[in-house]
């Protein structure tokens, strides 16, 4: 297949470049380079299975040729608002990227009689009142909050792939992505994964928003990119939620980061005064996922936790 990932030199959108091209399809990748990075994709520079487009999604998108797929990655994923790359601090660049960049690339879908897989996020459940999240629970999120930007762009993205499905018929899919962490994540980022490591590797305290008893699942990249891969393949319309279902607080996850790395250090508390509306558990019910698609990840932390820490200490190096 011509698969055409927007976001294609993203954290995911990159490695979902890689593994496509490995299953011996060729990928049209999108990106502007706004939160994405030419890094990530020099590698395939000169692959015959690999073109690139610097374009933004937000604008009309013209492929040349047949496209069989269209994946639409593209967005800022990082709620830190310390980092540039924030989406409370892109906060147009978002809401455009879930709403016109949807709107686009189900276009060229139709227009190509394409699959379409939209990349929505476990930010949709906002802060969740049911516990772990299932795919029919509809969400607890504040629509004027400062993640609004980022939730209501992604249940409006959903919402529009599911009227293209009812309206026109169009073979679309929905995956509902959690915590997700692994090499080519941006060491300036934002997130809670680049934060800690670099700290640590760096040998200062962690530093923990509250009293670090809010949850998150973590995902390691390749079994996520397993997961997105089996799902395209499926014929499953309705969202499905790919993501690590082992629950870790913020706390244990900061003592665990410390450890592998050997930082003595510590751990330093703050108040929370970055977003009002941090959920404080999340963690993915993946029952549909393993009944679907025969899909659970295999990764555990500590390994995926290493792995990464390898390629941040590369960053160090550079």
């Amino acid at each position: 297949m011509r698969v055409l990932i927007t976001g294609a030199a993203g954290f995911l959108g990159s490695h979902l470049s890689d593994y496509l091209i490995t299953q011996g399809h060729s990928v049209v990748g999108m990106d502007n380079f706004v939160t994405g990075s030419p890094e990530n994709i020099a590698h395939l520079a000169g692959n015959q299975s690999f073109e690139f487009y610097e374009h933004d999604v937000s604008n009309y998108i013209f492929i040349p040729g047949k496209v069989d797929v269209v994946m639409h990655f593209a967005s800022p994923a990082s709620p830190n608002p310390a980092s540039p790359f924030s989406y409370p601090n892109l906060p147009i660049q978002t809401m455009k990227a879930g709403a016109l960049g949807t709107h686009n690339s189900l276009g060229v879908a139709k227009a190509n009689n394409a699959r379409f897989l939209l990349a929505s996020t476990s930010e949709i459940y906002g802060d969740p009142l049911e516990h772990p999240q299932k795919e029919t629970y509809w969400g607890h999120a504040d629509p004027i909050g400062f993640r609004s930007v980022y939730d209501e762009a992604k249940r409006f993205a959903e919402a529009l792939t599911m009227a293209y499905h009812r309206y026109h018929g169009l073979d679309t899919r929905i995956v509902r992505i959690f915590n997700t962490y692994g090499p080519r994540m941006r060491v300036d980022d934002g997130r809670v994964v680049p934060n800690f490591i670099m700290q640590a590797l760096n040998n200062k305290p962690l530093t923990i928003y509250g009293d670090g008893s809010q949850t998150r699942s973590f995902c390691y990249v390749s079994d996520l990119i397993e997961g997105i891969y089996l799902l395209l393949m499926s014929e499953e319309h309705l969202p499905v939620n790919i993501g690590n279902p082992q629950e870790i607080s913020i706390l244990q996850f900061a003592e665990e980061i410390n450890r592998i790395i050997g930082n003595s250090t510590g751990i330093v508390r703050k108040m929370d005064l970055r977003l009002g509306d941090d959920p404080q558990r999340r963690q993915p019910d993946i029952t549909k996922a393993k009944t679907i698609l025969n899909w659970e990840p295999k990764m555990d932390l500590q390994s995926g936790l290493a792995l990464t820490i390898d390629f941040f200490r590369s960053k160090l190096v550079q």
